[in-house]
């Protein structure tokens, strides 16, 4: 009977042992927190590149109209809080779902998404403005440069937008007791996303703002 027991033991351990295999990589971290630490690597490097290529060309539109005419610092400062903001409610969110607070999960997630649209809003009236103004994707360097970053990282905020969209509606129809690593796994996302609209903010408005540089 002790044998038996024992045996079951073993193999229940066994089973153990392969599910936390399976969830874990060798350095303790779950296997999807690595694969999105991969993942924002390269997408740390690509959006390295959109950078560089602003900066390096930043100054050489040979037409306007050029960021110091257009650049409106005070509306874009306010969808940068926006969205700033919306990194607090997504660790508010993870901590919730830890705690096993379903309502309070989505309550944060929820609002997430609603300042991520808000600041979607904004950029899309921004955009709206500058072409109106006479700024387009071929006019010159900067409309290139700009709308290519800025809308790269606006298709990141959406897509961003729409993962957590998932994830309250699914809370709703799913458990949640074994989601925690998912919804993390989402929170590094979104912070990436707020990281990089940062350094964005600050070599196209900010550069503009304190007068260095300037397009002639």
């Amino acid at each position: 009977m002790s044998t038996a027991i024992a045996v079951d033991q073993h193999h229940g351990g066994g089973h153990h042992d392969e599910h936390h295999h399976h969830e874990h990589s060798y350095t303790g971290i779950p296997n999807k927190k690595v694969l999105m630490w991969a993942f924002l690597a390269s997408d740390c490097m690509f959006f390295g590149t959109l950078i560089t290529t602003y900066i390096v060309y930043h100054g050489k539109s040979l037409v306007g109209p050029y960021p110091v005419e257009i650049l409106d610092i005070p509306i874009t400062t306010i969808s940068s809080f926006v969205l700033l903001m919306s990194s607090l409610l997504m660790a508010l969110s993870v901590a919730a779902v830890n705690r096993q607070d379903l309502f309070k999960f989505r309550l944060w997630i929820f609002l997430t998404c609603v300042f991520g649209l808000i600041f979607l809003s904004f950029q899309s009236f921004e955009f709206t403005e500058f072409y109106l103004k006479g700024l387009k994707i071929q006019t010159n360097l900067f409309g290139t440069t700009f709308y290519t970053m800025t809308g790269t990282h606006g298709l990141h905020v959406a897509l961003g937008v729409l993962w957590l969209i998932s994830w309250f509606v699914y809370s709703f129809f799913g458990s949640m007791k074994d989601k925690a690593t998912d919804i993390e796994v989402a929170g590094l996302y979104w912070h990436f996303v707020d990281i990089v609209w940062i350094v964005i903010f600050t070599v196209i408005y900010l550069v503009e703002f304190v007068g260095i540089g300037g397009f002639a």
